[in-house]
């Protein structure tokens, strides 16, 4: 598919102009209507700036309190996921790799449910904290496993990660299907909500946890465009070029692990942003990962934002699970970029 191509520096300045009016949208719109000027006002106060735009104490409180926190945990998600499917599909080589083949998601959602059924015991403060905690560790873990099967004689073998993940990933839905079968009928609520995804959780102590882990991870993303750029070639001959090829492939399986297993303990499994955000970023911006992954960050934020806002916002009083949304339309696009590449014939 043919697109015309973008200067690097312009797009990313588009991108950034598009996420902040996304990010005032999102944070305005809801059952209790914020005008845009009232949005910048209330955010401006606490700096001492005044404004002229007037607002009451109870949208102040909406903001501060719900929006704000919700639009935040979205934009960090959103370009978490977004810069592993691009440390993914660099890494892998192929397009269409995303972050779920690690077994991070698969793994986190495991180990979430167990917790969800198995943890009646605990005291119900605790319940959403060991949830959390669960799906992180249980991301790690499943990640490692594919990682150690992927080990070939000191070596990491790309193709065996791959099918090692795809191994993983099916032993833990199923593990998760078969533990799911066990739970009531106030569980299940649970599950359903985390296993597809949810921002309505956010709260300031647990983007006080969840942002430095996201932003480090993507700034060592962004750090290894050039090195990603020499393993397009292939891994011999990125290795005579200076690139430490298994140096290089244990950061990137670090980064995704942690920055994929944060996202998902915070807002439980959003599919598709990781392999459609890179994509639509390649097509208009070209290969280089110096400027694929911080433009994926922009884009993954701006989307999942978006979606969130539609998730809140098109049935109300109820709300959709964020990644059904997620999926439900960037299924369709995509499919309909690969026919348009196809038919064009030129890849995708």
């Amino acid at each position: 598919m043919t697109l015309a191509r973008w200067d690097p520096r312009a797009a990313t300045a588009a991108l950034g102009a598009l996420l902040a009016v996304t990010l005032v949208l999102s944070m305005g719109l809801g059952a209790v209507r914020i005008p845009p000027g009232p949005t910048l006002g209330i955010l401006l106060e606490p700096l001492g700036v005044g404004s002229p735009w007037a607002f009451t104490d109870q949208q102040a409180a909406v903001l501060t309190a719900l929006r704000l926190p919700r639009a935040l945990l979205a934009a960090l998600v959103g370009m978490g996921l977004a810069v592993s499917g691009a440390l993914m599909q660099g890494m892998f080589r192929n397009p269409l790799a995303e972050p779920g083949l690690l077994g991070v998601s698969a793994g986190a959602a495991l180990a979430a449910v167990s917790t969800i059924v198995f943890g009646g015991a605990l005291p119900e403060a605790l319940r959403p904290v060991m949830t959390t905690l669960g799906a992180f560790v249980g991301g790690l873990a499943a990640c490692a496993l594919v990682w150690r099967l992927a080990r070939v004689e000191g070596r990491t073998s790309v193709p065996t990660m791959l099918l090692a993940g795809i191994a993983v990933n099916a032993i833990a839905m199923a593990g998760t299907g078969m533990i799911t079968i066990l739970a009531n009928d106030a569980q299940l609520r649970s599950i359903t909500w985390w296993t597809f995804g949810s921002l309505g959780g956010a709260t300031w102590a647990g983007l006080a946890l969840l942002a430095p882990g996201v932003l480090l991870g993507c700034g060592a993303g962004a750090r290894a465009g050039r090195a990603l750029n020499a393993l397009a070639l292939g891994e011999a001959e990125a290795g005579h070029l200076g690139v430490d090829t298994e140096g290089l492939k244990r950061r990137l399986v670090l980064v995704v692990a942690g920055v994929v297993g944060l996202c998902v303990a915070a807002s439980g499994v959003i599919g598709f942003l990781g392999l459609v955000v890179p994509h639509l970023v390649r097509l208009t911006l070209g290969p280089d990962h110096r400027a694929l992954v911080p433009a994926s960050a922009l884009l993954g934020a701006t989307l999942l934002l978006a979606a969130d806002l539609g998730a809140r916002t098109l049935w109300m009083p109820a709300e959709l699970p964020v990644g059904v949304l997620t999926t439900l339309l960037g299924g369709p696009f995509f499919l309909a970029l690969l026919t348009r590449s196809r038919r064009s014939g030129a890849p995708a």
